[in-house]
């Protein structure tokens, strides 16, 4: 009873604290060395006006009333956006060292294994360890050269898959066929096997995969409002994390026991995938971090949920831009089908100009992945303003890519805005920046490249594309769903007709 009363006296004392706490983070976020915002309210900052499913919207239209720089006070935590090229080369090259770290986050630290990953670690060096035994062991042109047998069978399995839907007439709902072609491919290469026709396994995998997404997303508030946590064990939150954390684990594990057994070893390097060259490195001991299960787990995830994301969902951007503009779809058609040939090499797609030109624009247009997360590690100035640690940074990729004092017409979908100059998306045209920028670009861009431009060039290579009876294009969405990737909200069902 006197604990309980301890507990009542104690209560309005610490909500006194956290308010005068917050106002103090208000006062210093609304001087004159802070970039303006939106007002908030006490403790909750602008918690209640922010929309995770579409956050890239809001900053794009906040960045209308407030500029290309603002601020937000998201619970305790503070924030910048930043939404003009120019601002994003200085914070992503000229202050790249100071925002390298990832905002922390309860789900993504929890499947990340703590953060020993890639994608979710703070600025480390086990996150360089990590990062470098990815570029060069599975991003670098040998091994993405060395993937290609493994793209072009997918891709042969996904167009006979589109020729029996022609020939039942029957509707291909290409949102559910490129995901499965992507993941078989990411599988394969991963674990050097996929789960696409296998049933059971298919299903467990999907509903694995979908869930670990879905946390990635997930609002924690204990993230913003410390104090608050125990909010998200009331919600459920934490036990949604803690059971997909366990069946994630369960899953690597047996992919790991599977590969460890002398029956399965592989002779060949060529054979090899990248779970054989991990485990490899863990038996070497050379590298700088004591490599364990636990960082190889965290890799494939990384892997498993980003690549398979990202190659699906931009897949599916680039068919919804052609469908959307017949104009693009038959020049690109027109570019693809003269080499006449029945299947698309990647030696071939180094040829199309206007091909790879329509993959710029589809990135720029839709951008599958419109923001960039970091976190300041220690004070700067940007923009006359001082940034203080721990501050929240998002460069929104979306206001980047629409910004009509860099884009003429960013509204419309047009490729050609990309033929006959040099900009391209590996991070030095800030104007441009679809995978980020400075150290934390996305190292996968060749491997995601290479399988988005071999899935569509044989699409449009092999099939003439057209909207279901009793539709237009107008009606063809172009709303997306939140996510490491963009997908699109609605699937994208088109009727396939066999060209060749």
């Amino acid at each position: 009873m006197v604990s309980y009363l301890h507990t009542l006296l104690a209560l309005p004392l610490l909500v006194f604290f956290l308010f005068m706490k917050y106002k103090t983070n208000i006062k210093n976020s609304s001087s004159s060395t802070f970039p303006k915002g939106p007002k908030g309210l006490p403790i909750i900052g602008n918690l209640h006006q922010l929309d995770t499913s579409n956050l890239h919207l809001q900053f794009w239209n906040l960045s209308k009333i407030y500029g290309p720089l603002f601020s937000l006070q998201i619970g305790f935590k503070k924030a910048i956006v930043v939404c003009s090229s120019k601002l994003a080369q200085e914070i992503l090259k000229d202050h790249d060292h100071d925002v390298s770290s990832r905002p922390p986050s309860h789900g993504p630290k929890t499947l990340s294994y703590n953060g020993i990953d890639m994608i979710f670690s703070p600025y480390n060096d086990c996150w360089r360890e990590i990062r470098k035994i990815c570029v060069v062991h599975f991003f670098s042109s040998k091994k993405i050269s060395s993937f290609a047998h493994v793209r072009k069978s997918e891709v042969k399995l996904m167009i006979e898959k589109i020729s029996n839907h022609v020939c039942s007439s029957k509707i291909s709902n290409l949102s559910e066929v490129l995901m499965s072609v992507s993941s078989s491919i990411v599988c394969r290469i991963a674990f050097g096997k996929s789960y696409e026709h296998e049933g059971g396994e298919k299903s467990r995998f999907h509903g694995l995969l979908n869930e670990t997404q879905a946390i990635f997303l997930s609002f924690f508030v204990s993230d913003y409002i410390p104090f608050m946590g125990w909010v998200d064990k009331l919600t459920g939150a934490i036990a949604r994390v803690d059971n997909t954390f366990k069946a994630l684990d369960e899953f690597f594990e047996q992919v790991l026991k599977e590969h460890l057994n002398p029956n399965n070893r592989k002779k060949d390097d060529e054979e090899k995938d990248i779970v054989d060259v991990l485990l490899e490195l863990k038996n070497q001991g050379r590298l700088s971090i004591d490599l364990t299960n636990n960082h190889i787990k965290a890799v494939v995830m990384n892997l498993l949920v980003a690549a398979t994301d990202t190659s699906a969902a931009t897949s599916v951007w680039v068919m919804t831009g052609l469908i959307k503009n017949p104009r693009a779809m038959k020049k690109a058609q027109e570019e693809i089908r003269n080499i006449k040939k029945e299947f698309i090499d990647e030696d071939d797609i180094q040829k199309f100009v206007y091909f790879k030109a329509v993959i710029k624009e589809t990135l720029r247009f839709y951008s599958p992945a419109p923001l960039a997360p970091r976190e300041t590690s220690k004070s700067f100035t940007l923009n006359g303003y001082k940034i203080e640690p721990k501050t929240s940074v998002f460069v929104s990729i979306w206001s980047i890519h629409r910004d009509p004092e860099t884009w003429k017409d960013p509204d419309e979908f047009y490729p050609e805005r990309f033929l006959n100059n040099d900009i391209d998306f590996k991070g030095q045209n800030f104007e441009f920046i679809p995978f980020g920028a400075g150290r934390r670009i996305c190292p996968g861009i060749p491997l995601g490249i290479a399988t988005v431009e071999m899935i569509t060039a044989n699409l449009l290579n092999s099939f003439d594309w057209e909207m279901p009876e009793g539709m237009t294009k107008e009606d063809i969405d172009t709303e997306g769903l939140p996510g490491l990737a963009r997908h699109k909200k609605n699937h994208l069902c088109l009727v396939a007709k066999n060209h060749m």
